[in-house]
């Protein structure tokens, strides 16, 4: 799968085809523009290329068109994947290197995502109404609660990797509460145990002295 910025090949081979095969190009970006690359070939007409920069992150439209010998359409649609990112968007809370220490092993590939996605998680389930010290980035200030929160992300990270990250064991949480870690889970009186959150996560919330970080008391379901 090609990735924005790269410039592949699109190849067409044509059958039958002879001197009169003439085969183009048209292109549609993501965005719905439009372009025409030159079409060549090498070999009186069977096969035809073009160079295609893919500039945008999506599915592109190549529809190649042939006339004289051989004459017909022929589409061809092509997903370009995006550059990973290298700044983070919003509150992350590990770098892929704490990551790596946390794990004591090289972190997967797409580290960085699934630390964003893992700080999304304790943003929102976690942190809404907690009270800490932060910075103007809303980042903790407090050396601790950094490195707890640190620590928590990666846990979760850590949890994906064995479970997978969309795995729901146990039904949807209810409520959580961190003071004294009491987990609901289920749907009406079908509770049981823990299934989106990391044990350990809860571990490195639970750790923090109240003078440095007060959680809320009951966080929101998913």
């Amino acid at each position: 799968m090609p990735e924005v910025g790269d410039a592949a090949t699109a190849t067409l081979t044509v059958s039958p085809f002879d001197g009169t095969t003439v085969a183009t190009l048209l292109v549609t970006r993501p965005d719905g523009t439009t372009t025409n690359p030159t079409a060549t070939s090498a070999d009186n007409g069977q096969t035809w290329t073009a160079t295609v920069p893919y500039t945008l992150a999506g599915v592109w439209r190549l529809l190649w068109t042939v006339t004289g010998t051989g004459s017909g359409v022929e589409p061809q649609l092509v997903s370009v994947a995006p550059l990973p990112a290298v700044t983070n968007t919003g509150r992350v809370y590990a770098t892929t290197t704490q990551l790596a220490y946390y794990l004591e092993k090289a972190p997967p590939l797409d580290a960085a995502k699934l630390l964003r996605r893992a700080s999304k998680l304790l943003d929102s389930d976690f942190l809404k109404a907690a009270m800490y010290a932060v910075d103007s980035d809303g980042m903790p200030t407090d050396a601790e609660v950094a490195e707890a929160f640190a620590e928590a992300v990666c846990a979760q990270v850590e949890f994906w990797d064995e479970v997978g990250e969309e795995n729901d064991i146990s039904g949807p949480l209810q409520g959580v509460a961190i003071g004294s870690v009491q987990l609901q889970f289920g749907a009406g009186e079908n509770r049981s145990g823990p299934s989106f959150y990391a044990p350990k996560l809860m571990r490195a919330l639970q750790s923090l002295p109240a003078n440095k970080f007060h959680p809320s008391v009951v966080m929101g379901g998913c």
